[in-house]
């Protein structure tokens, strides 16, 4: 066991077990950390534990333990400033900024080193430079991206880890070539629990530069835990089993990223009318000896232990129905992030029929109009993975 380990677990850090037939979860409390990762601490939070799976042992694995590098941080909200935190338990040295002074100090007080404006990231970083630009997708990432592009110098990596339009990345990088500067694009997903488990990530960009920031990456991944090896992967690339992977040329990793987040949307939705047929059951509109009053935390419950369609977004569905089973704290108003819409673009850019994505979209919209059990549901799982809140009706 590493001295981060047992520091870890001495504070009461949790495990992990993914959840699958083979392997579901106990949830008993969380660490301080995970608290303070939400924006409501305590929904939910009470149920569920989560960690760092270990690294699969490998000739990667080893040369990269090896290695601490320094990395620039921009923007250190709900995910940025956790990923300062996981780099700095891995030994990597991280300068941070955000506009918000207090998150700076915040992290600066934790070891960081603290800057106060852009410039002072780049002064502060030994070349080559690497800076990890974790911002809004649009106009906050663009703005930052261009003026790093002023700041930096040939062979500097910029790395922009948000969500943002893959056509964006393909037109950044080919500006940035021409000063010799290389972009980099993370698909980044773990939410506000990838302090502990990790982050998938999907990666685009320049294989020269990709593997330059590989420490980076083989830190912030969640390795292979106990998550069983899939038959047949001999002679891949191993850095996939350990949660990221250099899918191809600038854009790629947040292409990926947004049809997955698509994907996510569909799966969500579907439990969501699963979960409003079953709340209805007992409507005036049928039958009474058809009625049945079913309790909706203990069917995702009992759902999650062995049954085909258990998930972690079925994990965090029975959190939030365990908390309040009526779901009374949630609006039902569901915001999209811009993935989605992405996602069916692209669908209609190839003609590829994407009926459940563009329904589940569409469903997002109507969801602003008239709330619906379901929708609710879909918020509180929104809230569980990534601490996003839903505008209140009217606001």
């Amino acid at each position: 066991m590493t001295a981060s380990r047992r520091a870890l677990e001495a504070r009461g850090a949790p495990r992990f077990r993914p959840s699958h037939p083979s392997a579901h979860a106990n949830f008993p409390s969380p660490s301080p950390d995970e608290r303070s990762n939400c924006r409501k601490p305590g929904i939910g939070l009470a149920h569920i534990r989560r960690t760092r799976p270990t690294q699969r042992p490998g000739a990667a694995g080893r040369d990269q333990e090896k290695k601490q590098m320094q990395l620039g941080i921009v923007g250190l909200g709900r995910m940025g400033g956790n990923i300062a935190r996981r780099l700095a338990k891995a030994g990597h040295t991280c300068v941070v900024w955000d506009r918000n002074e207090s998150a700076v100090r915040e992290l600066a007080g934790e070891g960081n080193t603290g800057a106060a404006d852009l410039a002072g990231v780049v002064k502060a970083l030994d070349a080559p430079r690497a800076v990890w630009v974790m911002l809004p997708a649009g106009g906050p990432t663009e703005a930052t991206v261009a003026e790093l592009g002023t700041l930096l110098s040939p062979g500097d990596i910029i790395i922009d880890g948000g969500n943002s339009f893959y056509k964006d990345d393909i037109r950044r990088a080919a500006g940035l070539k021409e000063k010799g500067i290389s972009y980099v694009d993370v698909g980044t997903s773990g939410g506000v629990w990838g302090l502990e488990r990790g982050y998938c990530m999907m990666i685009g960009g320049d294989k020269a530069a990709v593997d330059h920031i590989d420490p980076i990456l083989a830190a912030l991944a969640p390795g292979l835990g106990d998550i069983p090896r899939t038959p047949g992967r001999d002679g891949r690339d191993p850095r996939v089993e350990q949660g990221y992977m250099h899918c191809g040329p600038a854009g790629s990793g947040h292409f990926v990223k947004m049809v997955h987040n698509g994907i996510e949307y569909g799966l969500m939705q579907a439990y969501a009318e699963g979960f409003d047929i079953l709340k209805h059951k007992d409507s005036t509109e049928l039958p009474e000896n058809e009625r049945y009053t079913l309790d909706m935390a203990d069917i995702a419950e009992v759902w999650r232990r062995g049954s085909v369609v258990s998930s972690w977004l079925l994990d965090l569905s029975a959190i939030a129905l365990a908390e309040n089973d009526e779901l009374s704290n949630f609006s039902g108003e569901v915001a999209d992030s811009g993935e989605g819409r992405w996602t069916v673009m692209a669908a209609v850019e190839e003609a590829v029929p994407a009926e459940v994505l563009s329904a589940a979209l569409y469903n997002r919209f109507r969801s602003r109009q008239e709330h619906t059990f379901g929708e609710k549901l879909l918020s509180a799982m929104r809230f569980q993975f990534g601490g996003h809140v839903e505008k209140k009706s009217g606001s």
